[in-house]
């Protein structure tokens, strides 16, 4: 059985529109990959009650690992280890290892004339303040630290908004984790555009061919319109092998695209990814 997830963002940019959220698509999509499943995508504000409610109902939920991006920053704004901390019944405190880990990168800057000095001011030093028990995680992009919190059986992690310094951290300290997580559960994806047959035609024979398949999942994604119907047929599966995974998906895109043909379709190349 695959492994849960669930991701929260963080950020009032996100709410009014101003921001796009990449983070949430670009880590549902490495999740995904890594043969793990994404339960849920939420977007709350920069407010300590409201972040410290999304992560209780989170953890009720019992996900095998929550991702948290935003709000880390030395800024007034940054509220998302408070809200942590409060959702567990957590002090927030100072970390000795993530101080050393903010300081160590404000004296690299100075030694590289990127600033004048290196001291530890009280919004640098905020960075380093996390919940009790938490364990910092190096940033080698950026300088707040990213944080690792267990509670009960669920995994949380907490990571920088900027994306680079999201992948970086995400792709050194947390994919491993969930690789191993997976126990070998490979993901598998294939896709195929047809023209020419409409989506409310399709509805049924994409119903049969899943009852055909019950281990492939397809969804259709219009592209044009009814008069001009050009729509793309994801199938997706997982499997414990690569090969097992591309078997089940060939077998019900073959299908699939016979149906499409024998309704007056026509079928572009198929794309597939592991």
């Amino acid at each position: 059985m695959n492994k849960s997830v669930e991701i929260l963002c963080i950020g009032n940019e996100l709410l009014i529109g101003k921001t796009l959220n990449t983070n949430a698509q670009w880590l549902a999509k490495q999740v995904t990959s890594l043969g793990l499943t994404t339960n849920r995508i939420t977007v709350v504000g920069d407010n300590i009650n409201e972040i410290s409610c999304i992560i209780q109902e989170t953890v009720h939920r019992s996900p095998h690992f929550v991702l948290i991006t935003g709000g880390l920053g030395p800024t007034f704004d940054d509220k998302t280890l408070e809200g942590i901390a409060k959702a567990l019944g957590r002090n927030v405190e100072v970390n000795k290892d993530a101080l050393e880990m903010v300081r160590e990168k404000y004296v690299t800057y100075a030694a590289e004339d990127r600033m004048e000095e290196a001291e530890l001011t009280p919004a640098r030093v905020k960075m380093a303040k996390l919940p009790e028990q938490a364990t910092p995680l190096p940033n080698p992009v950026g300088t707040a630290p990213a944080v690792s919190i267990q509670h009960k059986n669920v995994k949380i992690f907490a990571l920088p908004g900027v994306p680079p310094e999201m992948k970086s951290i995400f792709n050194t300290s947390i994919a491993p984790l969930m690789k191993h997580a997976a126990s070998g559960v490979t993901f598998f994806e294939a896709s195929i555009n047809s023209t020419n047959v409409m989506e409310s035609k399709m509805a049924p024979i994409i119903d049969k061919v899943m009852q055909n398949n019950p281990h492939v999942y397809i969804k259709s994604h219009p592209k044009g319109t009814e008069r001009l119907p050009h729509i793309e047929f994801h199938f997706s599966t997982t499997a414990n092998d690569e090969i097992t995974a591309r078997n089940h998906v060939n077998k019900a895109l073959s299908e699939l695209t016979e149906l499409i043909q024998q309704n007056g379709g026509t079928i572009k190349s198929p794309k597939t990814k592991t």
